[in-house]
């Protein structure tokens, strides 16, 4: 009896929490019925989570969903997005409050801060990223020279079938790593390996059931072991290898001649050590240094990858992509950032592959940072804004063909290259991705530079070639493939 009164009291405690999370929800729109303590988890196992999601949107553009106890509003298609994170960009600028976010970054760094925090580290970032290259010829000189020892590797393939991943990803890697780092590493150095499994392998975790549920009821799953207690491990032995750079940066430093990025912000450090408020202090400094190098290494050389795939899948395509290269560049002379205003084919290619392979589906969480009115709902401070990005890029009423991947889509009816609002693969608004200039120029100069020097073939018929991610839910990644790197000059 005793037992059974307990267990009365305590699903009654359970019930008044929920009623109370809800009551004070503001005038939020109309979704899927929650269930008491884990919400709307139960419809959102797949893996590929923008899909139910997807399917409740066919009704509406706008819905709650239940997060646990906690609603969020997700927004689908175009219009809906565009309204929120552009036409209303100051009040959707805030970043969600993930209880995994507690297991890695903590708040700090650019990625997953807020208000003055994320202000400041913004700022900072994109003004020091721009004096050590980012949009400027040296930053272009940089890619070219990476480029050239990937091109050396695929020479040195002779024709081979050949599995490119693993060079492109060190290849990118090192692009951003001249920024941050001040140096460029071997392909074969065994820490910038070490790191890079890292940042994958918490990619694939942010896809695990166990971390959405952790999501959702963290203060139930933290007490059981599972895959999203590895993500603090892995997410520690990246901050220790950015620390043991930055250790070796101090005892180098000349605060009058910053090198790299890392220098720059130990320069601010040493500025502001009087100023008990500063956010410019070690724990930013890492984590902010850790979401530069994922958003300059993992979109960009999954989208690389991707993008050769999709070359060897429609060969009439890669035709058009190389003659627009061989009318304005040639053979001899290597491509260069002037040369992508008059190749505007290439240029809708690469961003046709931006919209394509969806690299962030869901995008990364909103949250409003005032008490917001929104297409005649009331939204309180700090309600969680789902911008599913996937809908924006598949939208019918942006892309005349969303499911077929096609050039078209970024040309005009003279074949010049337009400009699509609907295009948000990094983002739109205030939290818009800042490397995305960086991500534009590598992704240009390293595809028209393959294809200057190769023609890439697969031994899979075209039409057999699956184009399926090797997993999708947070990020995609580019499938396992092989191919071959016929120097153009052997074909003649």
């Amino acid at each position: 009896m005793e037992l059974l009164l307990t267990s009365f009291l305590l699903a009654l405690l359970l019930l008044l929490m929920v009623k109370k999370l809800f009551r004070n929800r503001g005038n939020l729109p109309p979704g899927p019925r929650p269930l008491p303590i884990v919400g709307n988890l139960l419809q959102l196992t797949s893996r590929e989570i923008h899909k139910p999601i997807l399917e409740v949107s066919l009704c509406r553009q706008m819905y709650v969903l239940g997060q646990g106890p906690k609603p969020a509003v997700v927004l689908c298609g175009f219009q809906a997005v565009k309204e929120a994170l552009v036409d209303n960009g100051d009040k959707f600028s805030g970043r969600a409050e993930f209880p995994i976010v507690d297991l890695t970054s903590k708040g700090y760094g650019i990625a997953f801060s807020n208000g003055e925090r994320w202000k400041e580290l913004r700022r900072f970032s994109l003004n020091t990223l721009r004096n050590f290259g980012m949009g400027k010829r040296s930053l272009e000189e940089r890619i070219q020279e990476e480029i050239q020892y990937l091109l050396d590797i695929f020479q040195e393939t002779q024709g081979s079938l050949f599995s490119p991943a693993f060079h492109i990803r060190r290849s990118i890697s090192n692009v951003i790593c001249s920024v941050l780092f001040g140096r460029r590493f071997e392909y074969t150095d065994p820490k910038l390996q070490t790191l890079l499994d890292l940042v994958a392998e918490n990619l694939r975790r942010v896809d695990n059931i166990w971390v959405q549920v952790y999501n959702f009821i963290p203060s139930i799953l933290s007490y059981f072991p599972g895959p999203h207690h590895k993500l603090t491990e892995n997410y520690q032995a990246q901050l220790d290898y950015a620390e043991a750079i930055v250790r070796e940066h101090e005892a180098t430093l000349d605060p009058s001649s910053p090198r790299d990025y890392i220098d720059a912000f130990l320069v601010k450090m040493q500025q502001e050590k009087k100023n008990p408020n500063t956010e410019f202090n070690l724990s930013n400094l890492l984590s902010s240094a850790l979401d530069i190098f994922f958003a300059g290494q993992e979109s960009t050389s999954s989208t690389l990858g991707y993008g050769l795939l999709i070359l060897m899948k429609y060969p009439n395509i890669k035709e058009k992509v190389q003659a627009e290269i061989e009318n304005v560049i040639g053979r001899t002379r290597r491509p260069c950032m002037e040369d992508r205003a008059k190749m505007p084919y290439t240029e809708a290619f690469t961003h046709e592959v931006m919209r394509f392979i969806d690299f962030l589906p869901l995008g990364a969480p909103h949250a409003v940072t005032v008490d917001t009115v929104f297409r005649g709902y009331t939204l309180p401070k700090g309600t969680v804004i789902i911008p599913v990005l996937h809908s924006v890029l598949y939208d019918a009423t942006v892309f005349k063909k969303p499911h077929e991947f096609d050039p078209e889509h970024f040309l005009d009816q003279n074949g010049l290259f337009k400009k699509c609002e609907g295009f948000m693969a990094f983002s739109a608004g205030k939290r818009a991705c800042p490397g995305e200039g960086l991500a534009r120029m590598e992704l240009f100069l390293y595809l028209t530079s393959i294809l200057q020097k190769f023609d890439i073939r697969s031994d899979i018929p075209p039409e057999d070639i699956d184009l399926s991610p090797e997993y999708s839910g947070f990020g995609k990644m580019s499938p396992t493939f092989k191919m071959r790197f016929t120097p153009t000059l052997d074909i003649e």
